[in-house]
């Protein structure tokens, strides 16, 4: 199964020094029923974009609580026998849980804000929580963030990435 997990630079930058993504257990989100019936989408490219973006949002929500953090957001995508994944739509659209780390081997790719989001994205990060509790202005600031798409990287290049950014 395809899973989006949220993360950020300082994370991704974990991830390259241990070579996995955790520790466990590790929120994540893919296409589960709810999201399906929430989406009414059958075209499953479209609702791998919607689990991600819900990634991008939490990821946001991961900003919000390190103001140390570069401000941008980062997604793994990862590829998890369906066997490691709980399906959790009773917390939220697309939510799963995995009991166990993610080697770098079964990531597929990385998604990350380019470095001109970084001003609107802080905002965002700090409007998070105000959004989740339905503030229109807050809401307006995120949606603001989530209108930038998120750039597509190889695993091979998280080196240069996070070099790149100083990090």
């Amino acid at each position: 199964m395809r899973v989006y997990l949220p993360s950020t630079v300082a994370g991704a930058a974990r991830v390259l020094e241990s070579g996995s993504i955790g520790p466990v257990p590790l929120t994540a989100f893919a296409v589960t029923d709810g999201l399906r019936a929430w989406y009414r989408d059958d075209d499953l490219e479209s609702l791998e974009y919607a689990a991600m973006l819900q990634a991008a949002r939490a990821s946001l929500r991961l900003l919000g609580a390190d103001p140390e953090c570069a401000r941008l957001r980062v997604v793994f995508a990862a590829d998890i026998p369906d066997a490691g994944v709980t399906i959790r739509d009773d917390l939220d659209l697309g939510v799963v849980r995995l009991a166990e780390t993610v080697p770098m081997r079964s990531i597929a790719a990385i998604h990350m804000d380019e470095v001109g989001a970084e001003r609107v994205v802080a905002l965002a990060a700090e409007a998070i929580d105000a959004a989740d509790l339905g503030e229109e202005r807050a809401q307006a600031t995120v949606d603001d963030a989530e209108g930038f798409e998120l750039c597509w990287y190889a695993t091979q290049e998280l080196p240069d990435l996070i070099r790149s950014l100083g990090r």
